[in-house]
């Protein structure tokens, strides 16, 4: 009986999930609201409307449209945040590109997402290189001459209508963004983001983190991580302020803190140490941060304390948005430092808009919530993505078993946490950025003295780990470290260079692999000093 045809969703009871949304309720409630500064610019959320309005007529007129992908390799600036918008509103799909990613994988994404377009500016440009791709570059700031401007056509009262912020998908899982994963498993892969996946995993982002309109969130977090997060539709949904941040300066972080009594932040630990080397006096609001890739260490809780940050601690990954779980919890004013750093090193429990996160062992069966037993994180929901763009076997792969495996072993705690143990082998992640160490492997075996590489992850107490290359040379040949730190310097993007290179004879099994497990025991000795 309630399935009878006149119960269907109709063009009056349904409308099509969308980011796009977000905006135009902020445009049409809270118009004179600050929406974004960046710089001595300081911007109403009607003008930001504008913003979108005027890069939406501007891409159309570059024949980009339905389907097309807009590719931009951009810093925390409010055209990068405009384009999260103006892309989609014309039926586009949206590519940020990591601005510290080599000229070759650029190429690649560039290539492998069949690009009509890359939109730069003059601090990213030098990385693209030589693409068959129209390059446009942007204006260096408001007014400036230096390239496409924007920001002028807010002033002009012919201005277009800000008609683009109705634009609707006629599906809500119509593509909206493709993010590139970091090359764990070999090549990059295409990880394609629907427009009803992000609304709703915006929306869960602002009842985890807590974002209103009074929220004044400082963009530590670069946007071209998986969309900032979600965080770019997300603080707008909520009417929040976004401050732009171009590059990590710390100095510059505290002096926005201060003067924009900021509110929230997300980014890597190693954000987080280097904040506290310039900053001497307490935030003068709450501010509450969101980590992940390294669990917070005593001395790094108890310092945030002090300055009046709170931290929250987040597990996610490319391929479901950014973050599915938080560790937010509250404790006892008695609560010892220890126990409460013990605490916050798990990933907590899932958000709001989360489906399922599972903790399953080799036969796809639950662990006993015991704290104890190892199983691996394994993903469901709403929240993940549609699949891999171009590659119906590696999507089939990932998503056909009903559960997304996301290869991060974990226990699963009596209160339902979960808490990881080990990462997926052939992954290190760096202050926040994840590469595989097969990349580095397939690098450094391109080197005329090495007959066997082995890269695996060494605890850091900075970047949380960083690589290190266990490399046995062949017969009568020797290899400086500052030589092969300039070999992988010309093939590989900075974070991804080992950061220590041991020569000597690899340990293997019986037939013939090498044990890394060995090596990774090895490095943990040589850092503890053992």
């Amino acid at each position: 009986m309630f399935e009878d045809p006149h119960l269907a969703p109709c063009a009056t009871n349904y409308e099509a999930l969308t980011p796009l949304s977000f905006l135009r309720h902020a445009v049409e409630t809270q118009a004179t609201k600050p929406a974004v500064i960046w710089r001595d610019l300081s911007m109403s959320y009607a003008g930001f409307g504008m913003l979108v309005a005027r890069m939406a007529d501007w891409l159309s007129a570059q024949g980009a449209g339905q389907g097309d992908v807009v590719s931009v390799i951009l810093r925390n600036r409010p055209e990068m945040l405009a384009a999260h918008f103006a892309v989609p509103a014309i039926g586009a799909v949206l590519n940020t590109i990591n601005t510290r990613l080599s000229t070759d994988e650029i190429a690649y994404i560039l290539g492998h997402s069949q690009s009509r377009l890359l939109i730069a500016e003059a601090d990213t440009l030098g990385a693209v290189g030589d693409t068959a791709v129209p390059v446009v570059t942007l204006c260096s700031g408001p007014g400036a001459s230096d390239g496409v401007d924007f920001f002028d056509e807010i002033k002009n009262a012919d201005s277009p209508a800000i008609s683009h912020l109705d634009a609707l998908p006629s599906d809500e899982n119509a593509a909206i963004a493709l993010n590139y994963t970091s090359g764990t498993t070999g090549k990059p892969k295409g990880v394609v983001y629907t427009h009803r996946g992000a609304f709703l995993n915006a929306l869960g982002n602002v009842v985890s983190l807590g974002f209103s309109d009074r929220t004044r969130y400082l963009w530590t977090l670069p946007m071209f991580h998986c969309n900032g997060w979600t965080h770019t539709w997300a603080v707008t949904a909520a009417g929040g302020t976004h401050i732009c941040l171009d590059a990590i300066e710390p100095q510059k972080m505290v002096e926005l803190i201060a003067r924009h009594r900021v509110t929230h932040m997300c980014c890597a630990p190693v954000v987080l140490y280097m904040l506290l080397e310039h900053m001497s006096e307490p935030a003068g609001q709450p501010v509450k941060v969101g980590t992940g890739g390294a669990a917070p260490t005593p001395a790094l809780i108890a310092r945030m304390e002090e300055l009046g940050f709170e931290i929250v601690h987040l597990y996610g990954l490319t391929e479901c948005y950014g973050p599915v779980t938080l560790n937010d919890p509250v404790f006892a004013p008695d609560t010892a430092l220890d126990d409460r750093a013990r605490r916050l090193a798990r990933q907590g429990l899932r958000h709001q808009t989360t489906g399922g996160v599972l903790v399953l062992d080799d036969a796809g069966e639950a662990v006993p919530a015991d704290g104890q037993t190892v199983g691996e994180i394994s993903l469901r929901g709403n929240t993940l993505m549609a699949g891999y763009y171009r590659d119906p076997e590696a999507t089939e792969a990932a998503m056909g078993s009903g559960v997304f495996r996301t290869g991060d072993l974990a226990v699963l705690h009596p209160d339902g946490e979960i808490e990881v143990r080990d990462r997926a082998k052939d992954i290190i992640i760096s202050g926040g950025e994840n590469f595989s160490s097969l990349e580095v492997e397939a690098v450094l075996h391109q080197h005329p003295d090495i007959l066997l590489a082995a890269v695996v992850a060494a605890p850091d107490p900075k970047w949380g780990e960083v690589g290190w290359a266990f490399v046995e040379l062949k017969s009568g040949r020797s290899a400086d470290p500052q030589a092969l730190d300039a070999f992988c310097r010309s093939h590989l993007a900075g974070f991804k260079r080992p950061q220590r290179f041991i020569a000597g004879p690899l340990p293997k099994t019986a037939t013939g692999k090498v044990q890394k497990f060995a090596l990774r025991a090895r490095a943990k000795e040589l850092v503890d000093g053992r």
